[in-house]
């Protein structure tokens, strides 16, 4: 066999074979899934400064929430032994509660008290009734009210823990905090919370025709558009990114570049250079520096992909057409940092949404198209393409709010079809 022969043969075991031995895409995922586990170290973070990270222990409830029985409306709490069945029942009010202020009298059969929402019911008292269903009458000396039949026991009380018990898990591990998960702990009376540590991530583009902005272009260059997307996707993650700009195609600078991320950060993760024969060196100096195997993947777009190891770090190689690069991080890459960083749904959200026009599609690969979701003439939600779907039209992926997926065994899409989606409201 001689030289070009076996580059050939190299290329074909390495990056999948022919197209019929493409990798699916969820067979990728799920090898890549697989081979991650959360990184072990935690921190105790103010409650203030928790937004956006991820619980590493579970928040268990050390109190009843709600603390006592509480009425839901306002009102007037009673016995529902004191309410008749059939007609009317003539009540005294002997006081009101306000939130914040218990009742401390003592209740006598036929008495009751008016109480506004949140405001402790008294023990003696089972039932709130809505003030709008009664009708009051003052004398000088007393006060009374009138109810209708038909109040039901327990009716507009919240129960002391009814939401969480003393020692009830009231977030798991695993979660990413937001502002209810915030409002949860901060009822419970917890100041702080154990969350994980941010994954630290490396990026560079390769290219030599690549040029960072600022910079002139000259014939045949480019602006480095990828730094941009991707970082701003890792930035949006919560993720701490060290930027390490445009590397040149040279042997000793791709090195350089692969040992000095793997030995700052948990994940290395670049664009360009993953599509053998193109730039043989990047695979010779991944094979010197760690353990990576190179992908040819069922999808659309992108295709190669690179994952692995590099030293300790996990590596990443992305392909280097814009519309690819962000659809293959959103994929794979995405899903691999949340697991990382402890979460536990990592997998992107779908729905399934109807589809107003036709979209040319042959079985055997994942295709991820740009699309636009909106409202149709019925009022219901529909989505549509947002035009042309090259892997280098970043236009259509700014002006697009999903991805349409459509899997590897599905056919052309005709309008009405119903489509899965996966909106990039939390996608990026």
């Amino acid at each position: 066999m001689n030289s070009n022969e076996r580059a050939n043969e190299e290329q074909h075991q390495c990056c999948g074979g022919p197209a019929s031995n493409l990798l699916p895409v969820e067979q990728g995922r799920q090898q890549i899934l697989e081979a991650i586990n959360a990184l072990p170290q935690t921190q105790q973070l103010d409650l203030r400064h928790a937004l956006g990270r991820v619980l590493a222990k579970p928040v268990i409830s050390p109190i009843n929430v709600p603390a006592y029985n509480n009425s839901a409306m306002d009102g007037y709490a009673v016995r529902s032994a004191d309410i008749q069945p059939e007609g009317d029942t003539r009540l005294e009010v002997v006081g009101s509660v306000l939130a914040g202020h218990p009742f401390s009298g003592e209740l006598q059969p036929g008495q009751c008290v008016k109480i506004m929402t949140g405001a402790q019911v008294p023990d003696a008292l089972d039932t709130v009734v809505i003030k709008e269903l009664c009708r009051c009458e003052k004398t000088p000396q007393q006060e009374f009210v009138t109810f209708p039949a038909g109040a039901k026991t327990g009716q507009n009380r919240r129960l002391a823990g009814e939401d969480l018990a003393v020692g009830a898990p009231a977030i798991a591990a695993g979660t990413r905090l937001g502002a209810a998960e915030l409002g949860m702990i901060a009822s419970l009376g917890q100041a702080e919370v154990c969350v994980a540590r941010k994954p630290r991530v490396a990026y560079f583009s390769t290219g030599d025709e690549i040029r960072s902005l600022g910079q002139p272009l000259e014939a045949g260059q480019i602006y480095d558009s990828n730094r941009y997307t991707v970082t701003a996707m890792l930035a949006g993650m919560g993720i701490e990114v060290i930027d390490l700009g445009v590397i040149a195609d040279r042997p000793d600078a791709i090195e350089a570049a692969f040992r000095q991320a793997s030995e700052q950060a948990d994940v290395v993760l670049s664009s360009g250079g993953v599509s053998l024969g193109e730039a043989d060196f990047v695979k010779d100096c991944l094979d010197r520096l760690g353990q990576v195997g190179f992908w040819r993947l069922a999808m659309k777009p992108g295709r190669p992909l690179a994952f692995g190891h590099v030293g300790e770090a996990l590596f990443f190689g992305l392909p280097g057409n814009p519309v690819a690069v962000m659809v293959s991080f959103l994929q794979f890459v995405k899903p691999a940092l949340r697991k990382l960083g402890g979460e536990s749904h990592w997998l992107p959200v779908e729905t399934q949404i109807r589809c107003s026009g036709s979209i040319r599609k042959r079985p055997g690969r994942t295709e991820y198209v740009r699309g636009i979701i909106s409202h149709g003439a019925d009022g219901l939600p529909e989505v549509r393409s947002s035009g042309q779907q090259g892997s280098g039209i970043l236009t259509s992926m700014s002006q697009a709010n999903c991805l349409i997926v459509l899997p590897d065994q599905q056919g052309p899409v005709a309008a009405g079809d119903w489509v899965r989606v996966q909106p990039f409201d939390g996608l990026l």
